[in-house]
């Protein structure tokens, strides 16, 4: 039973980490380049993309959420893991650096959704009265965290690799 609820573990875990850091990659790599392309229209490109974001949200915290209920599964049933705060071996080390990525990821999710995204909200519906907004440089806000979810996901694959080959 124990190999089974491990490998439903695995299963999950990877089906979250595909659509957390899939869906970062779509967004940077497919979305915000063609919709520039698109759409000539600042306005009509913002909605587009503000909006595949908002769907996209609860499905990124679903996601995260799974990765951490099943990332404590599979570290305790994992035959390298030698207790908590124990960094004896290259696996325990790698799965710290890979928790340290993973808690700045988070970090940044955060701090995207409870704060820019508000602002970004409130500058838009600002712009749309005519006032003046800081929408240009918090959406270059965002793209600078957007890029560093990215490579935070990215170092976390890393080291999940040099892990599993322990």
């Amino acid at each position: 039973m124990k190999d089974t609820i491990l490998a439903i573990s695995y299963f999950v875990h990877l089906i979250a980490t595909v659509v957390w850091i899939g869906g970062l990659a779509m967004i940077l790599f497919l979305v915000w380049p063609e919709s520039a392309r698109s759409l000539a229209n600042q306005e009509e490109r913002r909605k587009v993309v503000l909006g595949i974001q908002a769907r996209f949200r609860p499905m990124a915290n679903f996601s995260l959420v799974m990765l951490v209920g099943t990332g404590l599964v599979q570290m305790s049933g994992d035959p390298n893991y030698e207790g908590f705060l124990t960094f004896e071996n290259t696996w325990s080390l790698a799965m710290l650096l890979k928790h340290i990525a993973f808690a700045g990821m988070v970090g940044l999710t955060l701090l995207t959704q409870f704060s820019l995204a508000p602002a970004i909200e409130r500058a838009i519906l600002l712009a749309s009265k005519g006032q003046s907004s800081q929408l240009e440089s918090l959406l270059a806000r965002e793209v600078r965290l957007m890029w560093g979810l990215a490579g935070l996901g990215v170092i976390v694959l890393v080291f999940t690799a040099i892990a599993t080959a322990q």
